[in-house]
């Protein structure tokens, strides 16, 4: 009897060492495409219900609650170029009074504050001011606080918009409402820092979490 041939397929050779190592750059390659597009495109499901604004994504919150006087909390936002943006908290408590701020005045101290005119990288003109010197003087309709810097550094700008427009501290305070922008030295940074709040230490303290 004539020997049967096998018309079967036959298994596939094995892969050679050089066709492996293609399949596995091949794998390599995908896998840090995809890792590629998930941080060009996030998962839609991982996006905030809304975006974050200018100052969440651009500066780090700080808090100095209670400044010098109860009630008398400010916000410190601190820029990657070490600039800080002092204004009022949300706790504030000229912003708790019916009516809210009515009238701001900057003629503070021996001078005012909005005629000081910085110029040039090297800020001219620019005065030097400790933590507790005074920025401003915000009005109600029954009493009168005092801003302070917060911050130990140099006076670079007062909002003069709120002069004329002092209801942006009721409606924007965070933002379109901020009182001044300070420079602190780096080396002072640090200290400055440890005598702040994080937001999350601010939310716990006055229980808005």
């Amino acid at each position: 009897m004539e020997e049967e041939i096998n018309t079967g397929n036959s298994s596939s050779p094995p892969y050679s060492d050089q066709q492996e190592k293609v399949k596995e750059e091949q794998e390599v390659v995908k896998e840090e495409e995809e890792e590629l597009h998930k941080l060009l495109v996030p998962d839609i499901r991982d996006l905030p219900l809304t975006p974050p604004s200018v100052v969440d994504s651009n500066y780090v919150s700080f808090f100095a609650p209670d400044f010098i006087k109860p009630g008398h909390d400010q916000y410190v936002y601190r820029h990657a170029n070490g600039l800080c943006v002092i204004g009022l908290a949300p706790t504030h408590v000229a912003l708790k009074e019916e009516g809210g701020v009515t009238a701001i005045d900057f003629n503070v101290g021996k001078s005012d504050r909005s005629a000081i005119k910085v110029t040039g990288k090297r800020k001219k003109n620019a005065q030097h001011f400790e933590p507790n010197s005074a920025l401003c003087k915000v009005c109600t309709n029954d009493n009168f606080y005092i801003v302070r810097c917060c911050v130990k550094g140099s006076l670079l700008e007062v909002n003069e918009r709120l002069i004329k427009q002092p209801g942006l501290l009721n409606s924007s305070a965070s933002r379109e409402g901020y009182i001044a922008i300070i420079m602190p030295k780096p080396t002072d940074w640090p200290k400055i820092k440890s005598s702040l709040l994080s937001f999350e230490d601010y939310e716990k303290l006055k229980d808005l979490s």
